[in-house]
């Protein structure tokens, strides 16, 4: 029996450590949005849950918005839409 546990342990330690460095094999230009990725349709404020800018080594600067349903759109951070709703969301979150 402590075989059979102590080969259990191991199996699932191991299982832990691969699922872990599978992270790292990720490609960080997953979250970078490309040409022809953007949309100029304004989203409506009720739909987002959050936005995240990418990252900087990304060739196109942007913004990548979540609606509730868990769709990602990649939206210019220059569209006027999107600034007056960053600019509420920063002003509402100064606020509280």
């Amino acid at each position: 029996m402590k075989v059979f546990s102590l080969a259990l342990l191991t199996l699932l330690l191991a299982a832990l450590w691969t699922g872990s460095q599978g992270v790292s094999f990720r490609s960080p230009y997953g979250a970078c949005c490309y040409k022809g990725m953007f949309i100029r349709k304004k989203i409506p404020v009720s739909l987002i849950r959050s936005y995240q800018e990418t990252p900087s080594h990304c060739s196109h600067k942007a913004v990548r918005v979540e609606t509730r349903k868990g769709i990602k759109f990649c939206v210019d951070p220059e569209e006027r839409w999107f600034q007056q709703y960053r600019l509420k969301k920063e002003s509402t979150s100064a606020s509280m």
